[in-house]
């Protein structure tokens, strides 16, 4: 299988060299990274400024833009066929619950998913990193279960695996998002030159995390696989807003 691999953590990320080496192995690789760090990029496109790519010595692709950057000019420009599939990560950090909206690691899958390609976003939840090997050999084993199971249209997976070593995860649930409360607050700081500047705070404690959510599967050492719809349509309001903005019938 032609696979596409991309991150939000940068083209040097340890967990993107993790992912390489396990989808490799069995597969046809291409890596399309950004050059940095893009965190929290979410789906952001770079429409003011011209997009580069570099092959690297180690055969890895940079490009000095955001992960939705990296997928849409690999798979509309710069390949000579379209991928089958597209992997986002292993992200260095948990895309659990609201994360999924700020997320560039899932933003590059979604990017895939818009450009008719079946798409999935990785992610090690943990601080320290220590088993990325573990989110790899995750990974792989979805891949290949995809051969048989294709992914439905419009939907993308949003796979998150506990720091551990691989023989101890306890399995892989399907799961729903949980959901954070509200972000803490910004701290003020002050810059060289005395100027105010601010700093995003740390994300929200867990607020649904019961039984079934991505949050829940995590903490006991389960791998979390959730399915996600592109269609971000709330189809259960249709008929109500129909009749409160007076809609013709």
């Amino acid at each position: 299988m032609n696979i596409l691999l991309s991150n939000d953590d940068g083209v040097f990320a340890k967990g993107l060299a993790a992912l390489h080496t396990a989808i490799a192995s069995e597969h046809d690789v291409t890596v399309i990274a950004p050059d940095r760090n893009c965190s929290g990029a979410s789906n952001a496109l770079s429409l003011h400024n011209p997009l580069r790519i570099q092959k690297m010595e180690n055969g890895f692709y940079s490009v000095n833009g955001t992960p939705s950057d990296c997928v849409h000019l690999g798979v509309n420009c710069f390949l000579d066929d379209d991928p089958q599939l597209v992997v986002s990560g292993i992200n260095h950090g948990a895309n659990l619950g609201d994360d999924v909206i700020y997320s560039g690691t899932v933003a590059a899958a979604t990017e895939g998913r818009y450009m008719g390609l079946p798409a999935i976003a990785v992610s090690l939840v943990g601080r320290e990193g220590k088993y990325f090997e573990t989110a790899a050999k995750v990974a792989l084993d979805i891949v290949n279960k995809l051969k048989t199971h294709p992914l439905p249209p419009n939907q993308i997976l949003n796979v998150n695996v506990p720091d551990i070593p691989y023989d101890e995860l306890a399995g892989i649930k399907i799961t729903r998002q949980g959901r954070r409360h509200r972000a803490e607050g910004m701290m003020a700081d002050t810059d060289p030159f005395g100027r105010t500047i601010y700093w995003y705070g740390p994300a929200g404690a867990e607020q649904d995390a019961g039984p079934g959510t991505d949050f829940d599967a995590i903490a006991n050492h389960y791998c979390s696989v959730t399915p996600l719809s592109v269609d971000m349509t709330d189809y259960r309001s249709l008929d109500d807003m129909k009749v409160w903005l007076g809609e013709k019938l």
